[in-house]
């Protein structure tokens, strides 16, 4: 199944993919967590779908709560919290689990990319970065603290716009 099909939920419960969701947008999926070290990325998440929107590109995050409990709240609070804290505007995914015997379908697919150093498998913590061109390949990986105005993740955004 290709990954712009692989069914999802929106954060407010609604079913999607991502061919619904962004359509044929080069997307950049990122698991999310709001009491993490590495949340003020999300200024940089909203700075990239901000920029690289009108091109064709959309952030996407995917809220998870499996690396210390850094994302306990509800699907309100988490979506309160992104819009009035960092004025998230991209969409949101439903909490979702990235790693262990309940991953997603998803993330099933995901890890099996390397990232630069050409290690795959597991997520090794929030924020970590997977980039999908147009036709639903994935483009790169990029490991939580690349940042997202890392320029070798700018550079990947650009060669998939």
């Amino acid at each position: 199944m290709s990954l712009r099909e692989v069914p999802l939920r929106t954060l407010s419960g609604e079913p999607t993919t991502l061919a619904d969701l962004v359509g044929d947008r080069a997307v950049l999926l990122v698991n999310v967590a709001s009491k993490c070290g590495l949340t003020p990325q999300y200024s940089g998440l909203v700075e990239l779908h901000k920029s690289f929107g009108p091109r064709g590109f959309s952030v996407v995050g995917v809220p998870c709560n499996q690396f210390m409990g850094q994302e306990p709240g509800t699907a309100e609070e988490i979506q309160e919290f992104c819009s009035t804290t960092y004025g998230v505007d991209f969409p949101l995914l439903e909490k979702t689990d990235v790693n262990g015997e309940q991953r997603h379908a998803l993330y099933q697919q995901l890890v099996e990319t390397p990232d630069a150093e050409g290690s795959a498998g597991d997520i090794q913590w929030n924020f970590e970065k997977f980039l999908i061109d147009r036709e639903g390949k994935i483009a790169g990986r990029f490991r939580p603290r690349t940042t997202p105005d890392a320029p070798e993740l700018v550079a990947a955004i650009e060669s998939v716009l």
